[in-house]
């Protein structure tokens, strides 16, 4: 079983106690994953009538979904027809959080990335239309796919910005893709449609190794913090692509979920809101601040820019979701990796649990499982 987390703050909660949730139904697609499952634990503390999670566990592990009795868990892609047919017709509110999990894994395999990103998207907008009453649908977006790709000095991204035609990976043209199916079905149908566009979100319940092999090694190790807090913690050399001169825009999971309640309860319908800390964090400040956390005094492995990656220097502006939302990321990075490697510490074995099973496909995994 999975380790409580530790140590929300009071100010973090300051949305959550609101009543726009309460007595509702609500539809969380993805909601054993990483993101909607710590929204589906934030939720449940509203007092919903009814919360629905659809999951089909690609990237996804049941130990992360809530033991609440609101929780109706539904394993399943959303783009079976059964499962679409079966969501119920008096739902209040969805958030559409479900993907072809990472970049990687979209290159490796464009078309499973088209059946679990595209392809879901659409069946899922297709069958939301028809559903009366449906106050918010919050579609997560992707900053990536809209930030300017340089590597000398970064703007903030605005939600405005052009978007290329040119793109690094198929994931990327696939979250762009599901913004024009929602303009179109909020335009053509009116469905209720907000979009959420995520900058790098890190914190408990990313689970290494959670969900069936998806054809590389990123299906062990995922993000950027989740697989540096790991080997950290493991005494390893933290491998820094392009010197670690790359930066990101940090958020922490919580604050994410909060900007995601925050969509669905004020976001304006057609519009999109970027949930961004605003603040642009090197991979090298990254790796050193785990390290420091973590204890870890092996030196970082420098290593040269991956072949596929043009996005060197991006972080998102916030000051829309700020003024339009209430919403602000509220976590700094230092106290939400000090979370994070608590968590990690205290959930190693389910940890280990989900990267043994892959052991067939990357035996480099065996030398943490203690075989």
């Amino acid at each position: 079983m999975i380790a409580p987390i530790m140590g929300v703050q009071d100010k973090s909660r300051e949305l959550m106690t609101g009543s726009d949730f309460k007595g509702a139904n609500l539809l969380i697609v993805g909601g054993a994953g990483f993101v909607g499952s710590n929204l589906a634990h934030i939720l449940v503390e509203q007092g919903p009538e009814k919360l629905v999670i659809v999951d089909n566990l690609l990237s996804a592990d049941t130990v992360n979904l809530p033991d609440h009795k609101a929780v109706d868990f539904r394993f399943g892609s959303i783009t079976d027809d059964r499962i679409l047919r079966d969501l119920p017709n008096d739902l209040d509110f969805a958030w559409h959080l479900s993907c072809y999990h990472g970049n990687q894994s979209s290159i490796a395999d464009p078309i499973a990335d088209h059946d679990n990103n595209t392809l879901t998207t659409l069946k899922l907008f297709e069958r939301l239309k028809d559903i009366e009453g449906l106050k918010k649908v919050v579609y997560a977006a992707a900053g990536c796919a809209v930030a300017e790709k340089t590597y000398n000095d970064a703007e903030a991204t605005k939600e405005d910005a052009p978007v290329s035609l040119h793109h690094d990976s198929p994931y990327s043209i696939s979250k762009i893709i599901g913004e024009l199916y929602g303009n179109y079905y909020f335009a053509r149908h009116n469905l209720p449609i907000v979009k959420a566009r995520f900058q790098n979100v890190y914190g408990p319940r990313e689970i290494l190794g959670a969900g069936r092999w998806r054809g590389t090694p990123h299906t062990v190790w995922r993000n950027v913090t989740p697989t540096f807090v790991f080997r950290s913690l493991m005494g390893e050399a933290l491998p820094l692509d392009n010197a670690g001169n790359t930066s990101r825009d940090f958020i922490f999971v919580e604050d994410m979920a909060r900007g995601l309640m925050a969509c669905a309860a004020r976001g304006e319908t057609g519009e999109i809101y970027n949930l961004a800390s605003g603040r642009e964090t090197t991979i090298r400040e990254l790796a050193e601040t785990i390290n420091r956390l973590t204890g870890n005094e092996t030196p970082v492995e420098l290593k040269p820019a991956r072949d596929w990656d043009r996005s060197g220097r991006r972080f998102g502006d916030p000051s829309k979701a700020r003024e339009k939302l209430g919403f602000e990321a509220d976590v700094k990075i230092e106290d939400g990796l000090e979370r994070t490697v608590a968590w990690t510490q205290d959930n190693l074995p389910e940890i280990k649990r989900c990267m043994r099973q892959h052991v067939a496909y990357l035996p480099e995994v065996r030398q943490y499982l203690g075989d």
